[in-house]
């Protein structure tokens, strides 16, 4: 039996309570389903700038519909900013573990916004930080993001080995992790951050400018409209199925791993898709669920600012320290979401 596998087991008989901030959000409405199906407790901080309450409707709906039980009782809610630290110190208070995922995602957002995202993404952390630090919460899991990779040229990514950040947004993730090093070595509060590579799934927001490739490409093609691939399409990205991540973030919020503490992770399948594959990918399933769907290329434009030309994670320190074993690769990740992408994004 795998560690995650014990770890989901063990779970499901002692219970404990989780804070996932961001709830509404799409990796924070999933950590919401998987935690509550495992018989935890779980509170809940959004603000709704980028999440929606039916995520976490969803979520509660899925989880219950799954086990058979009404767990809407096991959840509870807080309407806050974690730009407040006041909001932080309420959401932390009895909590036996942290997963932080709020923040302002987006390379595009931070070049058109670039103090926003700074007030969310640090003042927001050191908010979390000092508030999980002063309420003694058991572990402190926080996002960090490949975009901490810059303009480090080696692939697959190793964590010790970074460039210089591309863009605002990069920059907020390295000033994440230095401050959690601080904190580590001032106040020995250890945490750890997981650094997500192009997470997909279910849940995953299709509208607006700063939306991810693959369910805005799945609500176009379903929609019938041109699909854009910015520069020649050989850009390439590590693409990792949303149950993964939250394997990773359940395995690093509960390891008794002392050298697994203090440390930062990639999440991710140490591959590498390209956006024309990822498009004849998508497109292929789609056609194969819906009726009328044509085969259509792909509209290629610019460049954009900021992004880095290829991307893809060594996940050996994640499976040594953690025993994170991915199970889904891309092709079985875009099989699960397909279904839950045509009956929601069409």
């Amino acid at each position: 039996m795998s560690k995650y596998k014990e770890l989901q087991e063990h779970l499901k008989s002692n219970q404990s309570t989780w804070l996932i901030t961001g709830v509404a959000g799409f990796i924070g409405s999933n950590l919401l389903e998987k935690l509550l199906i495992l018989n935890q407790k779980v509170v809940g901080l959004d603000n709704f700038d980028t999440g929606h309450q039916y995520n976490i409707d969803q979520a509660i709906e899925d989880a219950s519909k799954k086990t058979g039980k009404n767990l809407s009782n096991n959840f509870k809610f807080i309407n806050g900013d974690i730009r407040e630290l006041s909001d932080c110190q309420q959401a932390c208070n009895g909590v036996d573990y942290v997963l932080h995922q709020a923040a302002l995602g987006s390379v595009p957002r931070s070049i058109e916004d670039p103090i926003n995202t700074n007030r969310a993404n640090i003042d927001g952390f050191l908010n979390m930080l000092v508030a999980a630090k002063d309420e003694k919460v058991k572990r402190f899991v926080y996002a960090a993001s490949s975009s901490t990779y810059g303009d480090h040229p080696n692939l697959p990514k190793v964590e010790g080995e970074i460039g210089s950040p591309l863009s605002p947004y990069a920059v907020t993730k390295v000033v994440n992790e230095l401050y959690a090093n601080v904190f580590a070595k001032t106040y020995g509060f250890k945490t750890i951050g997981l650094r997500y590579f192009n997470i997909f799934g279910k849940r995953q927001d299709p509208n607006g400018a700063y939306a991810a490739v693959i369910p805005k490409w799945v609500a176009a093609i379903l929609n019938k409209e041109d699909v854009f691939i910015n520069g020649d399409g050989e850009t390439s990205r590590d693409f990792c199925y949303i149950d993964n991540t939250v394997q990773m973030n359940l395995l690093a919020a509960t390891t008794s791993n002392d050298d697994a503490i203090d440390q930062v992770y990639n999440v991710a399948l140490n591959d590498r898709t390209s956006l024309n594959r990822l498009y004849q990918m998508i497109e292929d399933r789609l056609i194969q669920r819906t009726s009328g769907l044509k085969k259509k290329g792909p509209v290629y434009r610019d460049f954009r600012a900021g992004d880095v030309r290829h991307s893809q994670a060594n996940i050996d320190k994640a499976q040594t320290l953690l025993d994170y074993q991915p199970k889904y690769m891309i092709s079985e990740g875009l099989d699960e979401a397909m279904d839950w992408y045509v009956d929601n994004l069409a």
